[in-house]
């Protein structure tokens, strides 16, 4: 059995993977064969085209690896939601948008598996939070 030497955190595009900076600059060190890995994240990301995936990859000391995908961080999700491009500069002073409490669930129920929240609540209440820092208000 092949063991762990070093874990890898990448967000990366879905199916946009290329070995140019900043996968391969990464990925080279380690010693991975990053074209193998940019086919397989490729393929597997292929209907989340141009959405930001978290990888967390393990490589191991025969220079194999696995990966896992996860769900896109928070704030992606809450400005797709929004339909906007980025939060406010100013948080206290603008906002960018509302967020209705469907969509703020609906956020929460997304990242859901990614999150270490014991509820659904507990997780509408970080959406919450992210929305807020981001000057993004949430409706009644």
């Amino acid at each position: 059995m092949a063991k762990a030497i070093k874990k890898i955190k990448l967000q990366i595009p879905g199916g946009k993977a290329t070995p140019a900076p900043p996968v391969g600059t990464v990925l080279g060190p380690a010693g991975v064969n990053i074209g193998d890995f940019v086919n397989k994240f490729n393929e597997q990301t292929r209907d989340q085209m141009g959405v930001i995936i978290p990888v967390e990859m393990t490589v191991y000391d025969d220079r194999t690896f696995t990966f896992v995908l996860k769900v896109s961080p928070m704030s992606r999700l809450i400005l797709k939601a929004l339909g906007v491009d980025k939060g406010s500069g100013k948080t206290p002073l603008s906002k960018v948008g509302n967020l209705s409490k469907e969509q703020v669930r609906q956020i929460a129920e997304t990242k859901m598996p990614d999150l270490t929240a014991g509820s659904i609540e507990a997780a509408e209440r970080m959406v919450e939070g992210t929305a807020k820092s981001m000057g993004v208000t949430v409706g009644k």
